[in-house]
């Protein structure tokens, strides 16, 4: 059989790479090729793992300047490029990761001293536990025009005032 000077592999080769060409041309290129993600920036997310290297720029060839380990942790996106995600930490750090070591989930560290998680949306609320800075817990809800937002924190639902905890901006809410 005469395959003539593609060869067999060669032929495969072209035809992938024609397919590729007739994608991107139908817009399919970015969401094939990790392109930047279209949500808005910046965004909060967390770690997905217990170790995320964080890299002094979008891609493995830039060296590894430290390496998380603290699972859902929350960082915020502020920046992206192809599947990288540039992120920024509750205290200020930034790096590059990769974006399958995000995750959706929204969680809150809580900032500044010792705090009350309260049984209540109110200053008056009982006290259900104090909580230590750098404390993590999962973001709940926070509702619209409201001082306070709803946190599980160590299997314990309650309330802290959003300025209490990073994770999620100041008009923002969360249902």
């Amino acid at each position: 059989m005469n395959v003539g000077c593609w060869g067999i592999s060669g032929m495969r080769k072209w035809r992938a790479a024609l397919v590729l060409a007739v994608l991107i041309l139908l817009g399919a290129g970015p969401a094939l090729a990790g392109e930047a993600s279209g949500l808005p920036l910046p965004r909060f997310v967390s770690l997905r793992s217990d170790e995320v290297n964080v890299r002094a720029g979008p891609g493995q060839r830039y060296p590894i300047d430290w390496i998380y380990s603290r699972k859902d942790l929350p960082v915020e996106v502020i920046a992206e490029f192809e599947a990288w995600r540039k992120i920024r930490d509750w205290q200020g750090t930034e790096g590059w990761v990769h974006q399958s070591m995000l995750s959706g989930r929204r969680m809150m560290v809580v900032i500044g001293g010792q705090r009350i998680l309260r049984g209540g949306d109110t200053d008056s609320a009982d006290t259900l536990a104090l909580v230590e800075a750098g404390v993590l817990g999962r973001l709940l809800q926070c509702p619209r025009n409201r001082e306070y937002c709803r946190v599980e924190v160590n299997q314990i639902q309650g309330w802290f005032k959003r300025d209490e905890i990073w994770g999620v901006y100041k008009g923002e809410w969360i249902e």
